[in-house]
């Protein structure tokens, strides 16, 4: 079909251009008839996408430019939302990179292959409860033969078929992060890895150490297990320096447990004692005091009684109020902020309550099992909550007064 043109009159140009040749060409002014609306849909459309395309390269040429710093706003970063970290051992072990330091013959290993073991087969410890992932124990001051005479001495003919030990690895500099990921490869569901000790894969460098070699050597095995999501153990041992700050007996500089996300520290009054105490102090969680004893029969720790702070943090009563109506019986709601507002009967602006929930849906998740989302669309933003039906029941732990008696 031969398209129709209307032709204009040429324009003489005035002002400025007055004495210049005017340009006699025509302009041409398509009749799209019926069509010219969806055309000027599609006009506009690539207009946008080519507005599109040149912010995109814009901002990877500025991106690749040697002075880029990567940085977020404020009201950005209350729009990420965190996922949160549920615990490996209830109020005992989170994820993470810790340091579980001692004295040597303290019972460091005794208490690794206790948590090895607890969690591979998922079975409470101290009572506490227990979320269960593949292990890997790296006891790189054994042999076969001494392991396995102290875990059936532990725990009998009770075995767990994902507690996986090696008494051999490479070095930090010779590839222990590489053997470390290919093992999480061929089993993805690993939850916990012990390095026992540290002092065995960390790079020869005589015995001189210093703050910024050892932050970089916990630094980048914090990067490891934080892409990874694991818990990483790294047994260390103290130093024979009195100081009011147990903390401070770390053998080596602050470097190391400031690089970490926290620290056991394990203790005696005396080596011949069979308790012993345990102090936590981490990122993650409030610090605790745990005072434990040695069974005798089976040379497991068991647990005596706990001397933590009295801390609690101030209740948030927008989590209470979603945890009481998000549960087993009502495991699932989906819905716009006004809408949940309504539902709670809150009074809380709906933006205020989106920032809340993106700001703490992990401890959303931590104390009710709540699982937090959003997501945009057309109509505008949806929350979503879900129940985790598989989280651990929680159990505190109780003193066993027999045995502690009996001790």
């Amino acid at each position: 079909m031969t398209e129709e043109r209307k032709v204009t009159a040429p324009m003489t140009s005035v002002g400025a251009e007055v004495g210049q040749s005017p340009d006699l060409t025509p302009t041409i002014i398509p009749d799209y008839g019926e069509n010219f609306n969806s055309s000027k849909e599609e006009i506009f459309l690539a207009q946008q996408e080519y507005e599109q395309e040149m912010q995109a390269q814009a901002k990877t040429e500025y991106e690749n430019s040697p002075g880029f710093m990567q940085t977020v706003s404020m009201l950005e970063l209350y729009e990420m939302v965190y996922s949160g970290k549920p615990p490996i051992i209830e109020h005992f072990l989170y994820p993470g990179t810790y340091l579980f330091v001692g004295s040597p013959k303290v019972g460091k290993s005794f208490m690794m292959a206790q948590i090895a073991y607890h969690v591979s087969s998922g079975t409470p410890m101290w009572n506490y409860s227990v979320r269960k992932g593949t292990v890997l124990y790296l006891a790189l001051e054994d042999d076969y033969r001494r392991l396995q005479e102290r875990l059936y001495r532990m725990f009998g003919t009770e075995t767990a078929s994902n507690l996986f030990f090696s008494v051999a690895s490479k070095s930090l500099n010779d590839g222990l992060i590489e053997q470390l990921g290919a093992f999480l490869e061929n089993h993805p569901d690993t939850s916990l890895v012990i390095i026992d000790t540290l002092q065995k894969v960390r790079e020869t460098e005589g015995d001189t150490y210093s703050y910024a070699r050892d932050y970089d050597i916990i630094a980048g095995l914090k990067a490891f297990a934080d892409k990874t999501g694991i818990c990483l153990i790294l047994v260390h041992h103290t130093r024979k320096q009195k100081s009011d700050d147990n903390f401070d007996k770390i053998s080596g500089t602050n470097g190391l447990l400031g690089a970490a996300d926290g620290a056991f520290i394990m203790y005696k009054s005396k080596r011949t004692d069979g308790d012993a105490t345990i102090e936590v102090s981490g990122r993650d969680q409030a610090d605790r005091k745990f005072t434990i004893f040695r069974n005798k029969e089976t040379l497991c720790w068991d647990f005596k009684g706990e001397q933590s702070p009295n801390y609690a943090e101030p209740p948030e009563p927008v989590l209470e109020a979603i945890g009481n109506f998000i549960n087993a019986d009502n495991p699932a709601w989906e819905g716009t902020a006004t809408e949940l507002i309504e539902k709670l009967e809150l009074d809380i602006k709906p933006n205020t309550l989106s920032l809340k929930l993106n700001v703490n849906a992990g401890k959303l998740y931590n104390l009710y099992f709540v699982q937090y989302s959003n997501s945009r669309s057309h109509k505008g933003r949806k929350i979503a909550l879900r129940y985790d039906a598989n989280h651990p029941i929680i159990v505190e732990p109780e003193l066993d007064t027999d045995k502690a008696e009996k001790h």
